[in-house]
């Protein structure tokens, strides 16, 4: 056998033993998170698996929801959600000991059809002005816990428009509103930045103005019942780190915070 052949069947056997350690070592790491951050983990999860060889399980839902499975005793890896609902988690022992680390943040925001002119809202009045004239808005169900609804609905509360807005509101689930505003049904949405900017048939027309607005900081940390207590932190690590940053900016996200 020669040495060129020797160093070829060394170096097979190195990449061999590599992948069994790497298979041996990979974990399936359970998350539960904010549907507002659908858009940005589907891109991340291959990166990260890829990258790690773990296996990420993703849940999506509203915050308050997820928020609520913990408390009833569900087992997650890694619980990514607001950072008021994470502190709380933590001192219910709901988390790992250790930091809760900041990942993204995204403000309220207001959603017209791509295309259509911009409308004004710069200021409190203006904005007001503008839901006044619109002849249909959306956001999330405030009753469900969707974040972005309940900022929407206290808004419109303090404008004092409520009763004049009621009959041209329809009221979603989850984050549809900026799908609705896609398809023209319904003129102007109020949802996350980050369901707004990935929809091509949306625009994001800017953040709610002044008081009115709302940045929602999302936060992980690890489950106090996780297995894969390393895996886990491996993936809060990534997604706080600048390959993850840029893309969060990317879907309307302001990285880490």
């Amino acid at each position: 056998m020669n040495g060129r052949s020797l160093t070829m069947q060394t170096t097979a056997a190195l990449t061999g033993l590599m992948l069994s350690a790497m298979v041996a070592d990979a974990a399936e790491v359970k998350v539960f998170t904010s549907v507002a951050l659908t858009n940005a983990l589907d891109e991340l999860a291959p990166i990260f698996e890829q990258k790690t060889g773990n296996k990420l399980t993703i849940s999506y839902d509203l915050a308050a929801v997820q928020k609520k499975r913990i408390l009833d005793g569900e087992r997650a890896d890694v619980i990514i959600l607001t950072r008021v609902m994470m502190d709380d988690l933590a001192k219910q022992n709901k988390l790992a000991p250790g930091n809760i680390v900041n990942v993204a943040s995204t403000p309220v925001a207001l959603a017209a059809r791509a295309g259509a002119p911009k409308p004004d809202i710069s200021t409190a009045d203006a904005f007001k002005q503008t839901l006044l004239s619109a002849k249909s808005i959306s956001y999330a169900d405030p009753a469900k816990g969707g974040l972005s609804g309940v900022v929407a609905s206290r808004a419109i509360e303090r404008l004092g428009i409520a009763e004049q807005m009621k009959s041209k509101t329809t009221l979603v689930p989850g984050a549809q509103s900026p799908d609705l505003v896609a398809k023209g049904e319904v003129e102007l949405g109020i949802a996350q930045a980050s369901e707004i900017v990935p929809n091509a048939g949306a625009q994001l027309v800017g953040p709610l103005p002044g008081e009115l607005g709302s940045m929602t900081q999302f936060s992980g940390g690890i489950g106090a019942e996780s297995a894969s207590a390393n895996a886990s932190k491996a993936l809060i690590d990534f997604l706080a780190g600048q390959e993850a940053g840029s893309q969060f900016k990317a879907k309307g996200f302001e990285p880490g915070g």
